[in-house]
């Protein structure tokens, strides 16, 4: 078979499973990367959030894994539509699932007092988690739970298109870095996720349990500070 006939049934199957998962998940036209949109600014953070709307009104009764029986809220996701930096963290906990916001317990205040030591407003960014409902007694997520949300994560990046995405976490890391590398391999650096750009750092419910990590922590946000100015001013 030609070679370059081979190429077109590839880029045919691919580009046929990715419109079927557009469709599974309700929607009905594609996202362009930034630089094929012609909206002003204020214009396309207006159509980021309704369409961020509209995404979390399609799924938020999602009964795809048997998390949904236990949770009180579905845990989407908040933050501006204008930011260039998504936080992802793994799951939601206690509070989380209350409230049914992301980082409101105590990992949530510390969360708040990191990015005000980097001059960032939770306002600014936007949060959200491998997971939109809460694990029992906040245990770590289960492959097949990561599995059956992964594709709602997936679609709020492709919406957000953050030029920086900062991984909370271990479990954050290795699921959308798909590795089982741990932290410590994976911190310290940029990693390039799909022409993003990803770093690692730790969850702030692990700098409470283990405070020897903030330093850790405090130079790997220091890096996205830096990384963030040299981008944008």
């Amino acid at each position: 078979m030609d070679k370059s006939y081979e190429r077109l049934l590839e880029a045919y199957a691919v580009t046929k499973k990715y419109l079927k998962q557009q469709i599974d998940l309700g929607f009905d036209r594609l996202y362009l990367s930034k630089d094929k949109e012609k909206e002003e600014e204020e214009n396309f953070s207006d159509s980021v959030e309704g369409d961020l709307q509209k995404f979390y009104q399609r799924i938020k009764d999602c009964k795809k894994c048997p998390l949904h029986v236990t949770r009180t809220n579905f845990v989407f996701g908040e933050g501006s539509g204008k930011s260039r930096i998504l936080f992802v963290g793994e799951a939601p906990g206690r509070e989380e699932d209350i409230q049914g916001k992301p980082f409101v317990g105590q990992a949530g205040k510390l969360l708040d007092k990191i990015l005000k030591a980097i001059d960032f407003s939770r306002e600014e960014v936007y949060i959200a988690n491998v997971l939109k409902c809460r694990p029992p007694g906040n245990r770590d997520p289960q492959p097949d739970e990561i599995k059956a949300c992964e594709p709602y994560l997936l679609k709020q990046i492709e919406i957000l298109k953050p030029e920086i995405i900062c991984a909370l976490g271990r479990i954050s890391a290795q699921a959308l870095m798909k590795t089982k590398s741990p932290l410590g391999q994976l911190r310290g650096r940029f990693h390039d996720y799909h022409g993003i750009k990803l770093i690692v750092t730790y969850h702030p419910a692990a700098l409470l349990r283990y405070p020897q990590y903030k330093k850790g922590c405090w130079e790997d946000v220091q890096m996205l500070r830096r990384e963030y100015d040299k981008v944008f001013k």
